[in-house]
């Protein structure tokens, strides 16, 4: 919060946070953010596409003005999101041409999408302490056992104040991408590095402005848990990730100079 308070300047008209980073799971404390913006005329956004039908997210709570959110996130249709401003708070549309939605957006409604965002809205409610509490379970035994059984690995992200479904950490010597295309083949489906990177094949910048190395960066994976997720699927990547992990490092040039100088990284 101090670092939002220290950049904001006279001529700030808008401040936008992320209520949770998608990629190490670390929930971000906006309503005390809120609090510092309002002490000067900027307009305060949070993009809750991570938190929004997952954890608790309540807009007088947070304090913000404005809030976004995507229905693919709770299990909603692809392609269709809310924004939700608060009163008084003038936006400029970015499509023109229609009244709908208020003159905010134009052009025809998506009925179906919206009809389909609002029923996954109300499952995620009705369902959201059950659903947190089991992917919190799922998560907790992965952060605990996986540095256990694999040495040399970083879990990223807070243990605590984390989305209950994110599981990411960095395995050393080796890259995510080998890790990822072994995984896939014992019908493990995961991510190296966020959605929005991980086909770029280099190392990503959240965990880079963390204070990583690229050499460690590149070892990233990441498993997003979800509700169809069960305990049997945690030990079957307790079983199958360790031995892909030797497998890869007795490849990596990198490891073997770890095993012959008796150091490397953190």
């Amino acid at each position: 919060p101090e670092d939002v308070r220290k950049s904001l300047r006279k001529d700030t008209i808008l401040v936008s946070i992320m209520h949770a980073n998608g990629e190490v799971g670390t929930i971000e404390p906006i309503p005390e953010i809120a609090r510092i913006t309002r002490e000067s005329n900027a307009v305060f956004h949070t993009d809750a596409v991570a938190t929004a039908g997952t954890i608790p997210t309540d807009v007088k709570e947070l304090g913000v003005d404005a809030l976004s959110l995507a229905g693919n996130q709770f299990y909603g249709p692809k392609g269709v999101g809310a924004l939700w401003v608060r009163k008084g708070v003038r936006i400029t549309p970015l499509l023109d041409g229609g009244v709908q939605e208020g003159g905010r957006r134009a052009g025809t409604e998506n009925v179906p999408a919206i009809a389909g965002l609002g029923k996954a809205a109300e499952l995620a409610e009705a369902n959201m302490t059950a659903r947190m509490e089991h992917l919190t379970q799922l998560r907790n035994r992965l952060l605990t056992e996986l540095p256990a059984n694999i040495g040399h690995t970083l879990v990223t992200g807070p243990l605590q104040n984390r989305l209950p479904g994110n599981v990411s950490f960095c395995v050393e010597f080796i890259e995510g991408e080998s890790m990822l295309m072994l995984l896939n083949s014992q019908g493990v489906a995961v991510t190296s590095g966020s959605a929005c990177t991980s086909r770029a094949l280099k190392a990503s910048h959240v965990l880079i402005s963390m204070g990583l190395s690229h050499e460690i960066a590149q070892g990233s994976l990441l498993f997003s848990l979800g509700i169809d997720n069960t305990p049997q699927d945690i030990d079957h990547v307790l079983k199958v990730l360790p031995s892909i992990v030797d497998r890869l490092r007795q490849m990596s040039p990198l490891y073997a100079k770890f095993i012959k100088e008796g150091k490397g990284g953190k």
